[in-house]
């Protein structure tokens, strides 16, 4: 049988089973994994009698729940399947992450409804990144259908700690020597293939002063007032950023950002602590020791500046940036040549300001990119916004891109 008529024939499959992987989709949306507060484990039970369903044997592997709720989440239960085929060849693990963050206010639709209309599937993480455990599923049972002589195997990672690091989704599979692959692709978009992504740095800032009644102010110090100097001056570092420039395509300068803010205890009373969360991301090209130390710097000079403040900074999470290792030309070369072909465009490498859990593999010597289903941008699939939706064209594409590529790597 001809390669061209192989890769037919994984066209067909999917595009004869596309009805039941929207339906997959969409009882995978409508099992809520809003993180915090982090109750992951019934969407794994979910997804497992999903993959039990298609004749797939579901290793478990739950974080220990002391663990868990140290970290500041509930449950986590990590999926593995593993689907040999012939004698020798590569591992290739498709790994995708089933956490996200709350829907929040806006929805025109139900966040864990996974209605379709005109084409799109809406839903919290209909886009990032649920849909790739639609697509690497029936990618491998396309991959499956062609009963081909394909060398090496194929694993499923389905994980549940992303928007918190990683550390307890792929970080614990990795460290507990539970898989090994020599080779990764990771949820992605559909239009290019990411090779690196931007790192991040998030803090907890706590600024202390002293209460006192509003209407003797004077007794007591205002930390509003500290944690104003602050916040000030670590926007300022923004202006500051806009001069350091990224090689990576995709990637533009590190920026900062402030989340959440919290503090005092009445309108009538001199706030005696105020908190709030930062969000630094970090270009390829910057270490991030110096990046951590630079910051604490300014905090610690802003706070200087006004008598009797003072300051607890607490690191939350330090995701490495990702740059790409050489080994991972080969998965480069089949998405981009099936890309091509499936997309009927080029699709470029490029690096994201995102970050992920790819950085873990790739810690590990484990070759990597990011690849799925999903429009151009973050912004169009309306990701960590109200109506997160997902075009379902973009789904089958990529489904037949990823079956593609595995099928050209093991054979």
């Amino acid at each position: 049988m001809s390669p061209a008529t192989v890769f037919d024939q994984l066209d067909s499959w999917i595009d004869a089973h596309f009805d039941e992987q929207v339906r997959c989709l969409q009882a995978l949306v409508q099992v809520p994994t809003d993180t915090p507060p982090g109750n992951n484990a019934p969407h794994a039970e979910r997804t497992a009698q999903i993959l039990e369903g298609y004749g797939y044997t579901v290793e478990k592997h739950a974080v220990p729940e002391a663990i868990v709720r140290d970290y500041g989440l509930q449950s986590i239960t990590n999926l593995i399947v593993r689907r040999r085929f012939g004698d020798g060849g590569r591992t290739i693990a498709l790994n995708a992450h089933g956490d996200v963050v709350p829907p929040g206010d806006g929805w025109t639709h139900d966040p864990y409804g996974g209605e379709v209309v005109d084409g799109k599937l809406y839903g919290r993480a209909s886009a990032v990144s649920k849909s790739d455990f639609s697509t690497f599923i029936f990618a491998l049972r396309a991959l499956e259908s062609l009963g081909a002589p394909l060398k090496g195997a194929v694993e499923l990672h389905f994980t549940y700690d992303e928007e918190f690091g990683g550390e307890l989704g792929p970080g614990w599979l990795l460290q507990h020597k539970l898989t090994k692959p020599d080779l990764l692709i990771a949820a992605g978009f559909s239009y290019e293939v990411v090779t690196a992504h931007n790192g991040c740095l998030q803090m907890e800032v706590t600024v202390h002063g002293k209460m006192a009644h509003a209407a003797i102010p004077h007794t007591g110090i205002d930390a509003l007032q500290g944690a104003v100097a602050i916040l000030n001056a670590l926007y300022h570092q923004n202006t500051l950023y806009q001069a350091v420039t990224s090689k990576v395509p995709g990637i533009n300068h590190p920026y900062l950002n402030v989340g959440r803010i919290e503090g005092g205890t009445n309108t009538n009373v001199v706030p005696g602590k105020v908190m709030f969360k930062l969000d630094r991301r970090m270009i390829p090209e910057e270490n991030a020791a110096e990046v951590e130390a630079a910051i604490r710097g300014v905090i610690a000079d802003a706070a200087a500046t006004l008598p009797g403040i003072t300051v607890d900074i607490k690191r939350l999470l330090l995701a490495h940036s990702l740059s790409p290792l050489p080994g991972n030309a080969p998965l480069v070369t089949a998405l981009q040549k099936h890309g091509e072909v499936v997309f009927g465009e080029p699709l470029p490498t490029s690096g994201t300001p995102l970050y992920t859990d790819v950085r873990l593999y790739c810690a590990e010597g484990i070759p990597a990119v990011i690849y799925g289903a999903g429009p151009r941008t973050v912004l169009e699939s309306n990701a960590k916004r109200a109506d997160e939706h997902l075009v379902l064209e973009d789904l089958r594409r990529a489904t037949k891109v990823v079956a593609r590529s595995l099928c050209e790597l093991m054979s």
